[in-house]
């Protein structure tokens, strides 16, 4: 997969809700982004990055899932110009869903996390460990959360420190890389 070539053909996050989200699901996403709070020490590590990454979310204007993290992406995204944010629709990009397939499903949000020159450092998704973790206590509701009820202040700080996480390991991996530490001379 040319995964440089979809991440330029991706929209940033406003322009993703605007072309893919009803009215309806904008305001579920921007229920989301509002109630999103980063540490002090998420925001001082991701305002430290100095590589450049490239970020690719695959999602669905309509999934849950994407409703409950994609905004987290967002905000995080917002803390350093390193890091590059683009969302492109899992139905309009059928063969880079096909590409991060999951237990033989489609599943997203599914990220990928690329270098400056779009190679590859790793993948994420369809939900972090701490939702997989509430999912399993609860047993109950649906099995795709229709995004209508945000998640609780708990778990969305549980979910959001799992995504920066996943950000500082893509950032580590970039940084100790040798080719773009002999690149840059560091």
């Amino acid at each position: 997969m040319e995964w440089g070539k979809v991440f330029a053909e991706g929209l940033s996050y406003r322009d993703f809700l605007a072309k893919h989200a009803t009215p309806d699901q904008q305001k579920r996403w921007q229920a989301v982004y509002d109630s999103v709070s980063l540490t002090g020490e998420h925001r001082e590590l991701l305002a430290g990055f100095v590589r450049e990454m490239r970020v690719l979310c695959v999602a669905g204007a309509w999934c849950g899932d994407c409703v409950n993290q994609c905004p987290i992406l967002a905000r995080i995204a917002e803390q350093n110009p390193k890091i590059g944010l683009r969302f492109v629709d899992r139905d309009v990009q059928p063969a880079a869903q096909d590409a991060l397939s999951m237990n033989a499903g489609r599943r997203v949000p599914a990220v990928i996390f690329l270098s400056e020159d779009d190679h590859e450092c790793g993948r994420y998704g369809d939900r972090t460990l701490a939702t997989y973790r509430q999912m399993a206590a609860d047993r109950l509701g649906p099995a795709c959360p229709t995004g209508i009820v945000p998640p609780g202040p708990a778990l969305l700080s549980a979910v959001t420190a799992e995504w920066a996480g996943q950000f500082e390991r893509m950032q580590l991996m970039l940084r100790l890389s040798k080719r773009l530490r002999e690149k840059y001379g560091d």
